[in-house]
């Protein structure tokens, strides 16, 4: 049966016994998508996400791999790696890493790039900082709470797209564990809501 949405675009195998790391050098510009392939299946994603018409996991590969903005593909990840973690820890398998060059790569061959993303909406960007609770957990200039980091500090993660999604990669399991110890309602990101985040915290960042 084909799943739904609650796993990930880059869901590693459940079966696997271990993920596989490939080094992948960190290169300027666009990432290589024939990499990107073969990332795509070392971590796992290939066995969740078949062809249109297997009997896939996930969503089929032409939903996953399609024309997206970076940031766009960065907020479907940052949504799904929750329940993704669960199934991880149920499973006892370690958590995939990702780098920023594997994301970079990985994005080229999943037709992600930062072309696609619309400018950012700065005054949308605030509203969803608000919204969202962000400031339960961060501040922003030293106003808000202090269980994350400030977000108005100037980071090379605003900058792009696949820096962005591999840092949440990373830290998103963490942070969705201290949102259900502390209450706070993990926030979801859709359409141009991330994006438009980032670029506000891009133009207060210091």
């Amino acid at each position: 049966m084909r799943g739904g949405g609650s796993w990930g675009l880059l869901a590693a195998a459940l079966l696997a016994a271990a993920p596989v790391t490939l080094a992948v050098a960190a290169e300027p510009g666009a990432g290589d998508a024939g990499r990107g392939k073969a990332l795509f299946a070392a971590k796992g994603c290939s066995r969740c996400h078949l062809p249109r018409g297997e009997n896939s996991i996930g969503p089929w590969l032409e939903e996953v791999r399609r024309p997206q903005g970076a940031f766009e593909l960065a907020g479907r990840l940052w949504n799904h790696a929750p329940a993704m973690f669960e199934e991880y820890k149920l499973e006892k398998l370690a958590w995939p890493r990702i780098s920023e060059a594997e994301m970079t790569d990985l994005m080229a061959y999943l037709q992600a790039g930062p072309a696609r993303d619309p400018a950012a909406d700065r005054p949308q960007g605030e509203a969803v900082l608000v919204r969202k609770g962000c400031l339960k957990c961060h501040s922003l200039r030293g106003e808000g709470a202090r269980i994350g980091p400030d977000l108005g500090r100037r980071r090379p993660a605003y900058d792009s797209g696949a820096a962005w999604a591999a840092a949440m990669w990373i830290h998103t399991p963490r942070m969705a564990d201290k949102a259900r110890e502390i209450g706070v309602l993990y926030p979801r990101f859709f359409d141009t809501e991330l994006n438009s985040l980032v670029g506000f915290l891009r133009s207060v960042a210091r």
